[in-house]
């Protein structure tokens, strides 16, 4: 009250007689004092009562205890003036620091824990909680509760327009009830109703929590007795709703925001990733390429691939491969996985030409992965880049060879050449095989891929051996030169056994005696040729299927088969040792030998027809036995023997 009011309240008092001690005092101040005393130390609002009740006991003037009277009133003002002041500094204060948590905004549950908190320090209720939308259930669930004391109450969902908080949530309107069971204006469930009387609450108000137009949540403030909330109440929590919306979108917002720099940061490594692919690639590709350019072959892929993948890479052929993982991996044009290895097929179209194994190295990443599909790829065209070109050398040293074989006038130094580009050397010792395949093949078609493999091993055999192959009278013919200390025989054999393993069946080989320079002498080609068919005959007349021989192997009937009746040589092969005897040494053996056979093999008569002691014959036969072989008196061996001393008798001058 203004100091002007209070003195003319006074006056009539002094007028009508102010006690003495009372004289020096201005009655306004005698009247304001207490109350301002009460202000200054924060009294209650009853404490203000005792100014007026004291100056009633007390038989005080009329006129002054109006005037207490009309002070206490001016003063209650101001202290709920003080009051509702401090009330709303708190209030700013709290939302305040709400939206200092929301601006470092770290752990949103945390900050909505904290605008709840605050809400229920300011508004003085028993509970507050905060529910939230769930857009895929279309409800809402208890987020935040602070207060509560019941486990089913803060596991409460309500449904759209179920309950308070259901019915704020469909309009978006602030609700609030002084008694939630007595109040009809929201629909009731049980389970609600159960979760509310847990918690024993009556009074509920309900603010909706707003981004935009959308309700994403309620903030709620309860008691458990009845309660009437103020306007500015209502407002303050709205207040509160708005924070907790605004954290709950920046929350989603940084949510986004890491989602969107995850996302940013996920996509520079797979550039970083992709980067390294195609460096690595490159690289691959480059090794590759390089390898190809300079002739590198097969087993060069696998190794500068074994670099690139720091493993073990090799080629094999496709019946060494694991035939289920080799199938998958040509059906689907990838490498797979076996046990601990990676299978990747070698393939041209339905045709599998091999396999490249990676050697234990079962963590594999995709980039590996197709580095050795790559290599795959490159070891197919390598192996049918070299198919093609064996295939075209093939068919010129076969058509060598049909030269040889057919055109007797060739030009010998036209023939050297073309023998010299395919690195044969018609100067050189040869033999000429005739080799066919045993077994019978079931149809005409089935013959004709037989002897396709045949032909396609012994073109391989002549290759490598530095020789020449054709196809030839339903078989193959090779010429293959003859290395030192090796013999007809022996090539016979090893060819025969070499072609039966390439092409899995029984393949019969008959040579030819040794023949020499061959560009000067085309003829002694077809010729060796000729013997060589006979000795294959020989061979299947005889039962020796999948064997090799030479004319020298049939004794006498070599001379029959024998395209040029080679007497000195089968002379020299049969006899020759005892003949060289006999001419080092002075010694009869040869002359022993013919007495022996036309004795009927009886040393007894031998010794009569020599004139020797029989002991003497016995010595002569053991050493006949030194040189020729502990079996030379067996029936085989004895004919050829007999043969051999008649055509050697035949080769000798003539005595005058």
């Amino acid at each position: 009250m203004s100091r002007d009011h209070l003195q003319s309240t006074e006056r009539p008092a002094g007028e009508a007689g102010a006690p003495a001690g009372d004289a020096d005092v201005p009655v306004s101040a005698a009247v304001e004092t207490p109350f301002l005393e009460l202000l200054a130390r924060g009294a209650s609002a009853d404490a203000y009562e005792q100014p007026v009740l004291l100056a009633r006991a007390e038989g005080g003037p009329a006129g002054r205890i109006d005037a207490l009277d009309r002070a206490k009133q001016l003063a209650l003002r101001v202290r709920s003036e003080l009051e509702g002041r401090r009330r709303r500094e708190a209030e700013l204060s709290a939302l305040f620091e709400t939206a200092h948590d929301l601006a470092g905004l770290r752990d949103l549950d945390a900050v909505l824990r904290a605008i709840v908190q605050r809400a229920r320090s300011l508004l003085g209720t028993d509970v507050t909680y905060l529910s939230l939308h769930d857009a895929d259930r279309g409800d809402t669930y208890m987020r935040v509760t602070e207060g509560s004391v019941a486990a089913r109450f803060q596991q409460l969902r309500l449904g759209m327009g179920e309950g308070l908080g259901g019915l704020v949530a469909q309009t978006a309107r602030p609700y609030v009830t002084d008694d939630y069971f007595k109040d009809a204006r929201f629909q009731h469930t049980r389970t609600i109703d159960a979760g509310v009387s847990d918690e024993g609450l009556v009074a509920i108000l309900g603010v909706p929590l707003m981004l935009g137009h959308h309700v994403i949540g309620v903030l709620f403030a309860a008691d458990r007795r009845a309660r009437v909330f103020e306007r500015e109440q209502i407002a303050l929590l709205g207040s509160f709703a708005a924070l907790a919306a605004a954290a709950i979108d920046t929350a989603n917002l940084l949510a986004e925001t890491r989602s969107a720099l995850a996302g940013l940061e996920r996509a520079n490594e797979i550039i970083g990733d992709r980067s390294a692919v195609i460096e690595r690639a490159s690289d691959v590709h480059d090794r590759l390429t390089e390898l190809v350019l300079r002739g590198g072959g097969v087993h060069d892929v696998a190794a500068a691939v074994s670099q690139v993948l720091d493993g073990t890479v090799e080629f094999t052929e496709a019946v060494s491969a694991p035939a289920g993982a080799l199938e998958v991996s040509r059906a689907e044009g990838h490498a797979v996985r076996h046990e601990d290895d990676w299978i990747a097929a070698v393939a041209a179209g339905d045709e599998l030409l091999g396999a490249l194994v990676l050697r234990g190295h079962p963590g594999l990443d995709p980039v590996d992965q197709l580095t050795l599909e790559r290599a795959a790829t490159v070891t197919s065209l390598l192996l049918l880049a070299r198919r093609s070109a064996a295939e075209a050398e093939q068919r010129v040293r076969g058509e060598l060879l049909d030269d040889l074989l057919d055109a007797r006038d060739r030009d010998p130094r036209l023939l050297g050449d073309r023998a010299r580009r395919l690195r044969a050397d018609l100067a050189a010792t040869h033999v000429v095989l005739a080799a066919r395949l045993d077994t019978a093949a079931s149809d005409a078609d089935q013959e004709a891929d037989a002897r396709r493999r045949l032909w396609a091993a012994a073109s391989h055999l002549a290759a490598t051996r530095h020789g020449l192959a054709a196809a030839r009278d339903g078989g193959t013919v090779l010429l293959l030169p003859l290395d030192a200390g090796d013999g007809a025989t022996d090539l016979a054999r090893r060819t025969a056994r070499h072609l039966g393993r390439a092409v899995h069946e029984s393949v019969t080989v008959g040579a030819s005696a040794p023949v020499e320079d061959l560009a000067a002498r085309p003829a002694a080609v077809a010729a060796a040729y000729t013997e060589a068919r006979r000795c294959l005959d020989a061979l299947g007349l005889l039962g020796r299927s999948g064997d090799g021989a030479a004319a020298e192997d049939f004794g006498f009937l070599g001379l029959l088969l024998a395209g040029e009746q080679d007497v000195p040589g089968f002379v020299e092969r049969t006899i020759g040792q005892v003949v060289a005897y006999d001419e080092r040494r002075g010694t009869e053996l040869l002359h022993t030998l013919d007495a022996y056979f036309a004795c009927g093999m009886s040393p007894a008569r031998t010794k009569d027809e020599l004139h020797v002691h029989v002991n003497t014959v016995a010595q002569r036969l053991e050493r006949v036995g030194r040189l020729l072989g502990d079996d030379w008196q067996s029936p085989d061996r004895a004919l050829e023997i007999q043969l051999a001393l008649r055509l050697h008798r035949l080769s000798l001058p003539a005595r005058h």
